[in-house]
């Protein structure tokens, strides 16, 4: 959460460029230089470092196999510094992915493919070619998907997203993934690598959820937008035995060597998320969610959810001049709402507003609670909640845990990283995963970080992934 916007996060919409293929046009060109920007801002920044300078040769490298330029360095390929899997493409030869999604990968051929396939998109002229739809992935969209007869809650959805994707037919899924393969044996890549990391995804997606207590995928994610059914992985399997490749490279040496000590899950600059426990080192402050609530932490908010449908973001930034009064009416007004009545107040020494609103909506009323908080001059934070009506006192744990970090407690915030050992003597998947940052499903997540079949041998000298602490 880097807290760089008044209210919540301001999502940016990539609507769709006349492409022409092969060659990148000057209009495509504009646009993606136009865009670019917005989308660094949107997923938090480009990952700087070793990592992002492998990224983007071996992006270049498997971009031009598409045609759209016959110079590397005519794409600009970018490893972003987000927690999300995602990836994408968008005109002008910008390519896209992040460094949770390259984590999960095992060899080069692997993030050859997934940019591959997102450049095959725009090879394709998907985007221009389908129906115009979003979808929208962010705080408050889950509830409020299935209530739409109020304009308060549809806007706290809207609000409260971080990022816009944009899903593609089946058929267009289908061509993407051909394309990418193609390219990928254009290139020396063993084409394998394509069901390889679907099915990686796959595992990740479900076992996301499963430590979520969902029963489906948390996003924005990858697959969220290009579902990794196994109809999908067999037919990418059958596609990389029948196409001719001279060379079938995986680069997992390579790859391994790269990726070692990136970062994984939340950036300190972003905030910490350590359970139901938020911490941000840099902007000194905390905060602590209610029993039964996920925390999801993202470059602009912190989302909040719970299983029975209530959730709740916590966001903030710099409003100079303002006060409480004023800042929360920028906040109703900025999800469709007018300004509530606001009660004055004192929470672990900080000044605070709280505010709360009925919407009625076509399965009943609901409750949105807004508390604001004033850390310093022009400097505000608040948590935006919404539950079923008579139910929001859920969140006064939350509210009333919002607090200044004590002297010395930011030094104590950790962060992860990706580790690549060596399996010696004695080593074991229970053994290593026991050395996994993580205080549930040790096992689970070592497994599918690597790409490893339940019950899978591990042999002396073989290079693993962990995640630990810095």
């Amino acid at each position: 959460m880097a807290m760089r916007s008044l209210i919540l996060a301001t999502a940016f919409l990539a609507t769709a460029a006349t492409a022409q293929v092969p060659g990148l046009s000057a209009a495509d060109r504009d646009y993606g230089a136009r865009a670019h920007p917005q989308l660094l801002q949107q997923f938090g920044g480009a990952y700087a470092g070793p990592q992002a300078d492998y990224v983007r040769r071996v992006g270049q490298r498997i971009a031009v196999q598409s045609g759209l330029a016959s110079r590397p360095a005519d794409y600009t390929v970018t490893l972003l510094n987000a927690n999300l899997d995602n990836a994408f493409a968008i005109p002008g030869g910008y390519v896209y992915v992040t460094r949770q999604l390259v984590a999960l990968m095992n060899d080069e051929a692997e993030l050859a493919f997934v940019l591959g396939h997102e450049i095959g998109h725009v090879a394709a002229r998907h985007a221009a070619k389908r129906e115009q739809r979003t979808v929208i992935s962010g705080v408050l969209a889950g509830l409020a998907g299935a209530i739409t007869g109020s304009d308060i809650v549809g806007n706290l959805a809207n609000a409260g997203a971080t990022l816009y994707t944009r899903g593609y037919s089946r058929e267009q899924e289908r061509e993407a993934d051909s394309l990418g393969i193609r390219y990928l044996a254009r290139a020396g890549y063993d084409p394998a690598a394509s069901a390889d990391i679907l099915g990686s995804l796959g595992a990740q997606t479900s076992l996301s959820a499963r430590l979520a207590g969902r029963q489906g995928g948390e996003g924005p994610s990858w697959l969220s937008t290009h579902p990794a059914t196994a109809e999908r992985v067999a037919r990418a399997r059958k596609l990389a035995a029948a196409v001719p490749a001279a060379q079938r490279a995986t680069g997992r040496e390579a790859f391994l060597n790269a990726i070692d000590g990136m970062a994984y899950d939340d950036d300190a600059a972003q905030g910490i998320v350590e359970g139901r426990r938020f911490r941000h080192p840099q902007l000194g402050l905390a905060f602590e969610a209610p029993p039964g609530f996920s925390l999801q932490n993202s470059p602009e908010a912190v989302i909040g959810a719970s299983r029975d449908g209530s959730q709740f973001q916590f966001g903030g930034g710099s409003a100079e001049g303002g006060d409480i009064a004023g800042y929360s009416a920028r906040v109703w007004q900025g999800i469709g709402g007018q300004p509530a009545p606001l009660r004055p107040t004192r929470i672990n020494g900080i000044e605070a507003g709280i505010s709360t609103v009925r919407a009625n909506t076509r399965q009943g009323p609901v409750d949105a609670v807004l508390a604001v908080y004033r850390f310093g001059p022009g400097q505000f934070y608040h948590v935006l909640g919404l539950a079923p009506a008579g139910q929001a006192r859920v969140f006064d744990p939350l509210i009333g845990s919002v607090r200044r970090l004590a002297p010395g407690e930011a030094g104590q915030v950790r962060s992860r990283r990706v580790a690549v050992v060596k399996v010696a003597a004695g080593d074991s998947i229970a053994s290593l995963a026991a050395r996994m940052a993580y205080g549930d499903d040790r096992v689970a997540r070592f497994t599918v970080l690597n790409g490893l079949p339940a019950g899978a041998r591990l042999r002396v000298g073989d290079r693993v992934k962990l995640i630990v602490w810095r």
